[in-house]
């Protein structure tokens, strides 16, 4: 590996990013922290980042988010945005700026400007890739396709889309796990490329009053002594001071990581399956997450209800309790009372449980709005608790007293989510279904049940079919 220039480094201007932790044990275990940008939200940890597909939050508009939503920062991929890069500039590059939107990201996206944007290269959940990470750059999902994005032109949209944190791009396969053989090249590769984004910001030459994208480093997903190569350099001066942050791609890297790195904020690039997974991953300190099953939730129609510290409604009770409501269930179709009783969302204070089940029977889009906002607003409360929970220096106690109250994993789908899009699920392999029925029947053979199993599915036709040819061929459209 080349020497990093340390002159072309010392150009860049001071962080701007603030991370005070305000306790932390003196080990291994949870720490509370402030995490605060200029003219940004300050995000007192741990706490989640809302995830988004395209551009936005899913079943939540802009202004959605900003009325009805605590969400303080928003973590977007770029291959959500690339299209047919670096063939074709992307749109998103040419959209103009104003004074309530100096980032390109924010003015495409309309997330309000006082929440916090996160760029990475790849979304959350990603999708499997069919072909693997290179030297010269990682596998993404575009909206047209597979394609590869390089180091060059992630910098470039660094540098043009102004984000307030950048994710480093990083060597993360997708499926089995690595050999310590393809273990030695993600080490040397994220380290080269970490390297690289570094002195090309270093390079770019902005006013002294403009604000840089503060930079997070990766951490990948192996164990730290097969990072030993990538972490010397990390925390090297040249590097270690231009760095903001850490993503990390496992949390339980988080008490290996070397002393020079501990000061920083730590933001979990995991998918933690329910809210037990969660809890461990605070334990071991990490101060950030993105947490994929809140809007799995709301796709399938659970109304989350846990909260913490957990306060058992029966003492004598050995039930445990469900994460969730499945509202697709017909015994709410007359039930007055809110989602959760003393909820003080909008869902809660303006609905009932009769009218959500309503709007989800009628596939009315509204449903998945009003679980969103609900959802998210359990999520607060539960790292309010959480954070209350560490100042009190309770949270060993109040973990296990969760984790005999509610039952290990969310409520499994019992009815249909909206129509899956394209890049909003992982890529089908051999033999598996289709997440979406046909589009079109067959006039005969059983043509009436299947027509019934559509109507019921609310199939629509595939964007792009030219209807006309395929009713000449002897399908029909759907009732």
């Amino acid at each position: 590996m080349a020497n990093i220039d340390s002159e072309k480094l010392s150009q860049l201007p001071c962080e701007m990013l603030s991370f005070n932790i305000l306790k932390a044990p003196a080990e291994i275990g949870p720490r509370l922290g402030k995490f605060a940008l200029p003219n940004r939200r300050v995000i007192s940890t741990p706490h989640y980042v809302g995830i988004s597909s395209r551009g936005v939050v899913p079943h939540l508009s802009p202004d959605m988010l900003k009325k009805r939503t605590n969400i303080d920062a928003v973590y977007f991929g770029l291959e959500d945005f690339t299209e047919r890069l670096p063939i074709r500039t992307p749109p998103l590059y040419n959209v103009p700026t104003s004074e309530a939107y100096a980032s390109k990201l924010k003015s495409f996206t309309v997330l309000p400007d006082d929440r916090i944007s996160i760029l990475g290269p790849r979304r959350i959940p990603a999708v499997e890739t069919p072909k693997s990470n290179t030297k010269n750059g990682v596998s993404i999902h575009t909206s047209v396709g597979f394609a590869e994005l390089n180091v060059r032109d992630y910098v470039t949209a660094m540098q043009i889309l102004s984000p307030d944190i950048i994710i480093g791009l990083a060597d993360v396969p997708q499926g089995d796990k690595p050999s310590s053989k393809r273990a030695d090249k993600m080490d040397d590769r994220t380290c080269v490329w970490t390297r690289d984004m570094i002195v090309a910001e270093a390079e770019r030459e902005v006013p002294a009053d403009t604000p840089r994208p503060q930079i997070f480093a990766p951490i990948l997903p192996t164990p730290i002594e097969l990072q030993m190569f990538y972490m010397d350099h990390l925390v090297e001066d040249d590097m270690l001071k231009h760095i903001s942050g850490l993503a990390i791609y496992n949390a339980s890297n988080t008490p290996d990581l070397p002393y020079q790195l501990l000061h920083l904020p730590r933001l979990a690039m995991t998918e933690p399956s329910s809210p037990r997974k969660l809890l461990y991953d605070i334990s071991l300190g990490t101060d950030l997450f993105t947490i994929p099953f809140t809007t799995a939730a709301s796709d399938a129609g659970i109304a989350l209800s846990f909260s913490f510290p957990a306060t058992s409604p029966s003492p004598s009770s050995s039930t445990p309790l469900p994460l969730g409501i499945d509202m697709w269930s017909p015994t709410h179709a007359t039930s007055l009372t809110p989602l959760s009783e003393n909820c003080t969302c909008h869902t809660c204070t303006s609905h009932h449980r009769a009218y959500v089940q309503h709007l989800l029977s009628a596939k009315e889009m509204l449903g998945w709005v009003l679980l969103q906002i609900h959802n998210h607003a359990v999520l607060d409360r539960f790292f309010s608790g959480v954070r209350a929970s560490i100042a009190n220096g309770t949270f060993d106690e109040d973990r296990l007293a969760f984790e005999k109250l509610y039952e290990d994993e969310l409520p499994a789908k019992t009815g249909l989510g909206p129509r899956v899009r394209g890049y909003q699920y992982r890529s089908e392999r051999a033999g598996e279904s289709k997440r979406n029925p046909s589009a079109f029947r067959m006039l005969d053979d059983g043509g009436e049940k299947l027509e019934e199993a559509q109507v019921e599915e609310g199939a629509v036709p595939s964007p792009g079919v030219d209807e006309r040819e395929l009713e000449e061929k002897g399908f029909a459209k759907p009732v």
